[in-house]
């Protein structure tokens, strides 16, 4: 006779194990020590073999006949069920050791090798906040375009949508990192392009007074970014010798920028203004901060905000990301590094 839940639930335990005979060779199995599981017997390839189905009362009769007729169907496909089973549980370990998530880590770990501590802090939380919860557990080589913006699309509803953008690139280099690695077969960020508004950027009034215009003055003869020259220490500056000497924040490398004559003048003519304290341009509540982000609200302190406004004296230089053209304008006018160390050497360079 079948079994019903109220016989499950009342089965007594026995000294040896014991089987409750259901139907289409499923029973429930009771051990001595009162656990109930629910088996399938069956044959495959001319031999007797048997598969759980789940533990009772996880797993009440309903369900427990569900899955009895599931691996009854993959025997008349010609599968075996125990070998789905292992088939599928080590294709979900796979996928868990693979997931996104996982190869986002991974990938950021090797990457701080070259990066600064703060900006992986920064991605890592990026991903933490608003990737993972999201994607984080989907395989890579699963994951779609359609997926990618839903998610991304979470970030920009907030009103972040630079954020939005960051995020999407940073998925972007991760999974190029999963296909390198050979968990991912192509990048579908690449099918996204457009689909998130663009950023619009936000406009200041530009600085055009020299008198006033502190870094902006000094940003097209060094050509750094503009939190490097915000955050410049005159310890790091070598005025006699034309130097100047720091740590690029992002990948943490020293970097030398020679200084012309002309840099050299305008750091002379800040240093009776900032000269005692920490930064070059510091904040104006205190020395011993340099100027705020928002482009130097204090005269003396504004970076390269205002600089394209003067583009018409740089008509092919911007004032971010110079960085190769400035090589090549250093170089001409004679800013080779062993230059810059002979003792001569600023004394020979051409005024820009």
């Amino acid at each position: 006779m079948p079994l019903t839940d109220s016989i499950a639930r009342n089965a007594k335990l026995a000294a040896k194990p014991k089987r409750m005979i259901d139907r289409d060779g499923l029973y429930l199995e009771i051990s001595p020590r009162g656990g109930k599981w629910w088996r399938l017997k069956y044959r495959y390839a001319g031999k007797e073999k048997r598969v759980s189905l789940g533990v009772y009362p996880e797993v009440n009769l309903k369900k427990a006949r569900a899955r009895t007729i599931e691996a009854r169907q993959l025997l008349d496909a010609g599968v075996d069920p125990s070998e789905n089973r292992r088939a599928t549980k080590a294709a979900r370990v796979e996928g868990a050791a693979n997931s996104f998530e996982v190869v986002a880590r991974e990938w950021i770990d090797q990457q701080m090798k070259s990066w600064v501590r703060g900006h992986g802090v920064r991605i890592l939380t990026r991903f933490e906040r608003d990737i993972f919860p999201w994607i984080g557990a989907r395989p890579n080589a699963d994951l779609t375009a359609p997926e990618l913006l839903t998610t991304v699309r979470h970030i920009e509803k907030r009103g972040a949508l630079e954020t939005a953008h960051r995020a999407l690139g940073n998925c972007g280099r991760v999974l190029r990192y999963a296909i390198a690695t050979g968990r991912a077969k192509r990048d579908p960020t690449g099918d996204l392009r457009g689909a998130l508004p663009a950023v619009r950027p936000t406009h200041f009034a530009a600085i055009t007074d020299p008198k006033r215009v502190g870094a902006l003055r000094l940003a097209p003869l060094v050509f750094v970014r503009p939190g490097e020259l915000r955050h410049a220490e005159w310890s790091a500056m070598d005025l006699d010798g034309g130097e100047w000497r720091y740590t690029v924040t992002k990948t943490n490398t020293p970097h030398i920028v020679p200084l012309s004559s002309q840099a050299v003048a305008i750091l002379l003519d800040l240093k009776p203004m900032t000269g005692r304290g920490r930064y070059v341009f510091p904040s104006a509540s205190s020395s011993q901060r340099p100027a705020a982000d928002e482009r130097q609200r204090h005269p003396r302190c504004h970076a390269s905000h205002g600089y394209r406004q003067r583009r018409n004296e740089w008509p092919r230089i911007s004032c971010h990301g110079a960085n190769h053209p400035a090589r090549g304008l250093k170089l001409s006018a004679g800013f080779h590094r062993a230059s810059t160390r002979s003792s001569g050497a600023r004394s020979k360079r051409t005024r820009l």
